[in-house]
């Protein structure tokens, strides 16, 4: 899941067996449904996700322009070839950027602040000069704390007295205020800093990270921006040695989608399922997104043979975690036709987070988290289905913000009904929540979200909260069995029913059949009927 896709607002909350009731379903096409949940099994999913494991353990990680990533892509593509599908790899530009500057106090209370959290290089219009100095940190006409005073009060930086501290070759702490962030460098260079760290002045709103933009022509030392958080815990510390290194990759580079779809359905009503395939650098993604990856896949695996009224699409996303750009690739390359033949779009970004909780993407907006205009017709019928099959099971379930952000936020836009999945990233997970689904009120959902310890392995895990979670849950490195092996269930579900009937969705009604048979076989079944709610 992109960073874009934090914080998801989390709403009503339903208790087992508390869900819509069925609306005419027929028996045999609930037979037929089973069938396909029983063909997925965890154990085959939990294989997939092994194999992503080892290919982050070959390469590092799975981050779209980078070796992991292209090994992922070669393994779907190779799993869905051994099913007999005809997978095509879609290749697309990107702008593939990686970080590698640094901000350490060496000395004392020596401390590394985290790049993207603590910290970020600037983003000056001129370009953001690189290299790495170690020095005394002198801080420049600090105001801490700074929260009672107005905006842009801060003179930090602003004049050459203001210097007078500094040593040659130092690191100048300076805080943003009445001057540009330039000038700011600017005027540290020319007193003879050897690197600067400007952060943020504190007010409300005034406190987190920016990109530090503006022409630093003639800069030539390493310049971060901090939050202002990290700058007082720098200033905290008096007479300290600090770090500052610019590094980094921007270039572009190449990302894959890959689309497979069923031989048998109408080619002028496809049901389209997506997750992304790729994770962020320096680490497996597991949870994100391996899991979605590794369900849809064994659904696919699964679907081999059947011989649906609709074709199914299958599709897995690259350089989702850099803004949803393989999605919006594939959408933005699809003629006025092709789009218009696509009858909805399910999404499974993160489907077996350790401290789960079941979201459903609120497709009738129920709990209003987001614009009504932008949520297109027919996709409360595909919450709807989701809501059923949980209800069926008897689990928990709840609303989850549906707002685009994330791989179905490009189909949206263009009017495309969506659905989807998503079980939790860093929100925390509330005391009503623990008491539906068990789990560690006030953690988070994914306490690897984003991070290193998301793997299968267990490493780098907070060996404390982990253990808590294993006194309720089954885990498996970063995954919750249960959770994934449910979500994999409602996933084949959800994508059956859709193969066999949209009419809910869109008005497309199934073809008449003669004679329906009795289910035998994953290449018979019929509708699972929109559930009222």
């Amino acid at each position: 899941m992109t960073t874009i896709c934090a914080g998801f607002a989390i709403a009503t909350l339903v208790a087992a067996g508390a869900a819509p009731a069925s609306a005419g379903s027929r028996d045999h096409d609930d037979r037929s449904t089973k069938k396909i949940t029983q063909a997925v099994k965890l154990k085959a999913v939990l294989d997939h996700l092994e194999e992503l494991q080892e290919v982050s353990d070959e390469h590092g990680d799975r981050a779209a322009g980078r070796p992991g990533y292209a090994a992922s892509v070669q393994y779907v593509v190779t799993q869905l070839r051994r099913a007999g599908y005809d997978p095509q790899v879609q290749e697309f530009p990107f702008d593939y950027v990686e970080e590698n500057s640094e901000l350490i106090r060496v000395s004392p209370e020596a401390r590394t602040f985290e790049q993207g959290t603590d910290f970020l290089r600037n983003a000056f219009d001129t370009g953001s000069p690189e290299g790495t100095v170690t020095g005394p940190l002198t801080p420049i006409d600090l105001v801490v704390p700074a929260a009672g005073l107005p905006p842009n009060s801060n003179t930090s930086g602003c004049e050459a007295a203001d210097f007078a501290d500094l040593e040659p070759g130092g690191i100048a702490l300076m805080q943003r205020g009445t001057c540009g962030f330039a000038v700011k460098a600017l005027n540290a260079q020319a007193a003879g800093a050897g690197g600067v760290v400007i952060m943020n002045e504190g007010q409300t709103d005034r406190t987190g990270l920016i990109n530090m933009i503006g022409d630093a022509t003639g800069l030539a030392i390493p310049t971060v921006f901090a939050t202002s958080a990290t700058g007082e815990d720098l200033a905290r510390v008096a007479g300290s040695t600090v770090t500052v290194t610019v590094d980094y990759v921007a270039e572009t580079r190449s990302a894959y989608n890959v689309v497979a779809e069923t031989r048998k359905g109408d080619d002028s009503n496809v049901v389209m399922a997506g997750a992304h395939l790729d994770g962020v650098q320096d680490g497996a993604g597991i949870n994100d997104n391996g899991t979605g990856s590794a369900a849809l896949l064994e659904t696919a695996i699964q679907m081999r043979h059947a011989k649906p009224n609709n074709t199914v699409r299958f599709a897995w996303w690259g350089a989702e975690e850099s803004g949803l750009l393989g999605s919006e690739h594939y959408v933005a390359a699809l003629s006025p036709d092709e789009l218009d033949d696509i009858a909805l779009y399910l999404n499974f970004d993160m489907v077996g987070s350790p401290n789960y909780m079941f979201g459903v993407y609120d497709g009738d907006n129920s709990s209003g988290t987001a614009d009504p205009e932008t949520i297109p017709p027919g996709s409360d019928a595909i919450e709807d289905v989701f809501e059923k099959f949980y209800a069926d099971r008897g689990e928990p379930f709840q609303d989850t913000e549906f707002s685009g952000r994330s791989d179905y936020g490009p189909f949206i836009a263009v009017g495309v009904p969506a659905g989807g999945l998503f079980t939790g990233a860093e929100g925390e997970k509330t005391a009503e929540e623990a008491a539906l689904y068990g789990g560690v009120a006030g953690a988070a959902y994914d306490p690897c979200y984003h991070a290193f310890c998301d793997n299968l392995r267990g490493d780098g895990q907070e060996v404390a909260l982990y253990d808590q979670l294993r006194e309720h849950y089954r885990l498996v490195g970063n995954v919750n069995k249960h959770a994934l092996d449910v979500n994999s269930d409602a996933i084949a579900a959800a994508t059956w029913t859709f193969a066999y009937d949209t009419s809910t969705v869109n008005g497309v009604e199934p073809p008449r059949r003669p004679h329906r048979g009795h289910g035998k076989g994953l290449g018979h079944g019929g509708p699972l009927h929109r559930a009222s709610r």
